[in-house]
């Protein structure tokens, strides 16, 4: 029946699908495409982006919420058609209905019955009468919800729970106080999946105007709104415990943090994004706040099987790596062997995530402008006169940087942009030359840099030639057009998992690019520009 699964087509988490891996030009050709059911099944990732597209994201306060534009009701009411249409063309009859009610009532799966009063609140409303009496008062479709809730509320079935709280419009406690806790210290949030449909909260909200704002992030997608409330919730509490874990930090991008704890779980039990996004939405309370920490922390940690399909984060001892996101699946007691492979990809991915940059980095890019005539990043450009309107230090010139920086989709490619601004930063800091030129072109240094890796990689017959490292004429894509690899922004995966530093590091290829590329450095002799 089309009932069943209707609380999963709701889910928006995408884990290493399409959305996350390839580049934004690409996702907006492949969406296109769709049809408008597939549109409905994606979530919140057609609904806020069609909803408020008029709205500037950045400056989106209570105001907003409370007297919608003339164009932003109009897409609505466009949207509100075009959600049900398909819907009301496969509704049942009433008989029908009556069936489900049955169903309903003689069904011991609370996931079955979570999937019947979906379909009711879809097609019917909350507020549907289902014929029912109970004490003397007309039953609805919501009292009925309630029930499941509270049901599984005694089972712990926490997705049911986490789904059917967002269905009633219910909010965590003190989330208020929590976004303010967060926003005092000088950090902003985002809400809602990249790329773009992320809604940035600047300042403090009533509660009534926090739900709002993220339950339209995330569309018909109550689950993830909930887990949002509840993650919200968790960072407040380590920033006023350990404030030295946000010190990298200034924008929280929640919808992104949750992708990668989606992507780390999928990893860990060599599972499909839809089962990894399942066991991370049945996560108990503990150890979500668990999972939450120990991404943040960057610590080593492990997930083992605790039975009925629940899983425990414990933290792993070993020391052999530092600083490490690493996860496996402990299944007997022998020796955790850290995986190298993948080990900077996944830290990258993480640090993108986070918006984790470097120390003093946005002082630093303040003083490549002050030699350049601009820095353009995913076609955005920083205009060289910044430095004339903000100080080095100025948190307005921050989130000038992290707006622009906050333009790319994929975590791991942000953090290569990153990199490629701290190389630039020696040429500045060294006084190599005087003027670096006009716009700097910051992603086609990133590309530069993956060509001679690339290059090298087939003089020495390394690992990339297995997908990337082969003259382009004879490279390989996928049926989306995208690596072979699964690299992203068309860059080898095999580049994002390189370190930083050494003869092969990404660094290293960076420094060569830039000497290649920018005109106003010396093309003879020798250059010092040691990384450290």
């Amino acid at each position: 029946m089309s009932v069943k699964g209707a609380v999963k087509k709701t889910r928006s988490i995408n884990v290493d699908c399409d959305i996350f891996m390839q580049p934004v030009t690409m996702w907006a050709e492949t969406l296109g495409m769709e049809s408008n059911a597939s549109l409905e099944r994606r979530g919140s990732l057609y609904f806020s982006s069609t909803v408020l597209d008029t709205v500037d994201h950045a400056s989106l306060t209570k105001d907003h919420l409370r007297t919608p534009s003339p164009e932003q009701k109009q897409y609505a009411e466009k949207l509100k058609r075009e959600r049900h249409r398909s819907q009301n063309e496969t509704q049942y009859a009433d008989t029908e209905v009556d069936e489900l009610f049955a169903m309903l009532r003689e069904s011991e799966s609370l996931d079955e019955q979570g999937d019947i009063l979906q379909y009711l609140v879809d097609t019917k409303g909350l507020d549907y009468n289902t014929g029912m009496l109970e004490y003397g008062k007309v039953v609805t479709v919501k009292d009925l919800l309630k029930g499941l809730y509270e049901k599984a509320c005694q089972q712990k079935l926490w997705g049911l729970v986490r789904h059917t709280a967002g269905m009633l419009g219910k909010r965590v406690e003190d989330l208020a106080k929590s976004v303010t806790d967060l926003l005092v210290r000088q950090k902003q949030i985002t809400v809602g999946m990249p790329p773009n449909n992320e809604h940035t909260i600047t300042a403090p909200l009533p509660e009534s105007d926090l739900r709002l704002l993220i339950h339209e992030a995330y569309g018909e997608d109550d689950s993830t709104a909930m887990l949002t409330h509840e993650l919200l919730v968790y960072l407040a509490m380590f920033i006023r415990t350990e404030p030295q874990l946000f010190l990298e930090m200034l924008r929280l991008r929640v919808g992104l943090i949750i992708q990668v704890m989606a992507t780390e779980l999928s990893r860990t039990l060599i599972c499909d994004g839809d089962e990894a996004s399942e066991h991370l939405l049945n996560l108990s309370p503990f150890e979500m706040k668990h999972l939450l920490y120990h991404i943040i922390s960057g610590k080593e940690f492990a997930v083992s099987s605790v039975g009925r399909g629940n899983f425990s984060i414990v933290s792993n001892k070993s020391s052999r790596i530092s600083k490490k996101s690493h996860i496996s699946l402990v299944d007997s007691d022998d020796s955790l062997e850290p995986d190298r492979q993948g080990q900077w990809l996944r830290r990258r991915r993480l640090d993108g995530a986070l918006n984790r940059v470097p120390r003093d980095f946005y002082p630093r890019v303040w003083s490549i402008l002050e030699r350049c005539q601009g820095i353009d990043i995913a076609g955005k450009v920083l205009p060289q006169t910044l430095t004339q309107e903000m100080t080095p230090g100025e948190l307005k010139f921050a989130l000038a940087v992290e707006t622009v920086l906050n333009t790319i989709p994929q975590p791991e490619y942000r953090q290569l942009i990153v990199e490629a601004l701290m190389v630039l930063t020696l040429v500045s800091e060294y006084n190599v030359v005087p003027s670096l030129g006009g716009v700097i072109q910051v992603e086609y240094l990133v590309h530069s840099a993956n060509e001679l890796f690339l290059d090298d990689q087939m003089k020495c017959d390394g690992d990339a030639t297995l997908c990337c490292a082969k003259p382009k004429e004879l490279r390989e894509t996928d049926r989306a057009g995208g690596l072979l690899c699964g690299g992203a922004a068309y860059i080898c995966q095999h580049f994002y998992d390189s370190a930083p530093s050494g003869a092969y590091g990404t660094m290293t290829y960076m420094t060569r690019a830039v000497a290649v590329t920018l005109n106003g450095l010396p093309k003879h002799g020798d250059l010092d520009c040691t990384i450290s």
